[in-house]
């Protein structure tokens, strides 16, 4: 089930809040029935009409896409600043980021119109891990290590169990790369997990999602999930840890 305004902006409607608007005028019926309100659900088999017109819900799509620097994870901005969606031109369905990486960080992105499939990516109590290469300022010791394997408590909440790994340091410029993998996706968590151990993050890279690696894609290019993949990266969130 999902809201009524996300399966018409979907469907290509209109955009989200106009979708919105269009339901509280009373435009839009689920079923024969007008619906005014914003949180109403409807499943796969619901009749929806516009103005009297029927919509169709899209066929879900899938995307893995290398995020450059400096590209919002978003499907659009009031700055006029590069987003992602800015990249899927050519694609005719609407598609939005699962989750989202900060506008610094580069590396491995989904992209989907299908909101269940995005909400199994994103909810913490699916083990999907993603792994990230950072660039750190420090030489990581094997006590740091420790401390991001165990977890780091963040806002009074402590992170999963991790798998860190020193990758190489440079002991002229004290800096370091290390490999870090986690299940979850809080808020810049990659980057607060290190400054918490006192290594700030310089660069920042997601190379891997699940079983998915950015083989052969440069910055900016995209390619579309095969139906084995999507299927398997169900199967990776539904099984139980």
């Amino acid at each position: 089930m999902e809201r009524l305004q996300k399966v018409m902006a979907h469907a290509g409607v209109a955009s989200r809040r106009k979708c919105e608007a269009f339901i509280q005028e009373g435009r839009v019926k689920v079923n024969g029935e007008v619906v005014r309100e914003l949180g109403f659900k409807v499943g796969a088999n619901d009749k929806i009409e516009v103005d009297g017109i029927p919509i169709y819900k899209e066929e879900p799509v899938y995307f893995m896409f290398y995020k450059p620097k400096g590209v919002l994870s978003s499907a659009s901005d009031d700055k006029g600043r590069t987003v992602v969606t800015d990249y899927f031109k050519d694609v005719e369905q609407r598609v939005y980021p699962v989750g989202r990486l900060d506008y610094d960080t580069t590396g491995l992105l989904l992209l989907t119109n299908d909101g269940e499939f995005s909400n199994l990516m994103t909810h913490p109590k699916h083990h999907v891990e993603k792994k990230y290469i950072a660039k750190v300022k420090g030489i990581p010791t094997p006590r740091q290590m420790r401390q991001l394997e165990r977890g780091i408590v963040l806002d009074g909440k402590k992170t999963s169990n991790a798998i860190a790994q020193i990758l190489s340091v440079d002991t002229d410029k004290g800096t370091g790369i290390v490999a870090l993998t986690i299940h979850e996706g809080w808020n810049h968590q990659v980057k607060r997990m290190f400054e918490a151990v006192e290594l700030p993050v310089m660069k920042l890279k997601r190379e891997e999602f699940g079983f998915l690696t950015l083989e052969n894609l440069r910055p900016g290019d995209y390619r579309e999930l095969r139906s084995f993949e999507v299927q398997k990266l169900r199967k990776l969130a539904l099984d139980e840890k």
